[in-house]
């Protein structure tokens, strides 16, 4: 019964992608976040220092967002994932929803503040595990590009009743 909620929904904004796609609705301007990339982070987490790999692209031209991330250190793990990227949904901000193995699902708003400073970027998201390793949470992040092709970000993940956050420092290449 947990599980209905998040396929449904899953399953309806999916079909609103498409249902909408063959309409004759003027279509939205980009939003400027690069989501083909591939980059190394450095976690902590209570004593371990876990290096992990990450990389994601859209399939063709499509919103269709396929991610798989490593853990480069032994006792961690890796994960494949796959959704689908609403550009502009509001505000300016994009927002992604998600599947990914261990029946973790995800939805993620990320937003590109360049009126702000220039290449400055942020995220927020809440991921939901239905397996047997429970890690739902919030998840943020603020992320700032260097240039085209390189962004430095800092994240932070709040597993909900653990009291310890997960902090994180990526180094990602754009392509």
């Amino acid at each position: 019964m947990k599980q209905i909620l998040p396929i449904l929904t899953l399953t309806t904004l999916t079909a609103a992608a498409f249902a909408d796609a063959g309409a004759a609705a003027p279509a939205a301007a980009a939003s400027g976040l690069s989501y083909n990339r591939v980059g190394v982070s450095y976690v902590t987490n209570g004593n371990t220092h876990p290096y992990s790999l990450e990389a994601s692209a859209f399939i063709g031209s499509s919103n269709v967002l396929i991610g798989a991330s490593a853990d480069l250190t032994a006792g961690g793990s890796d994960s494949v994932s796959l959704g689908y990227v609403f550009k502009n949904a509001f505000a300016g901000a994009d927002v992604t929803v998600a599947a990914a193995t261990n029946d973790t699902y995800g939805i993620n708003i990320r937003r590109a503040l360049g009126e702000v400073v220039a290449g400055l970027e942020v995220a927020v998201g809440y991921q939901r595990s239905m397996g047997a390793a429970k890690n739902d949470g919030f998840l943020y992040e603020v992320s700032y590009n260097v240039n085209k092709q390189y962004s430095v970000a800092y994240g932070i993940t709040d597993p909900q009743g653990s009291g310890s956050n997960t902090n994180s420092v990526s180094v990602r290449y754009n392509f």
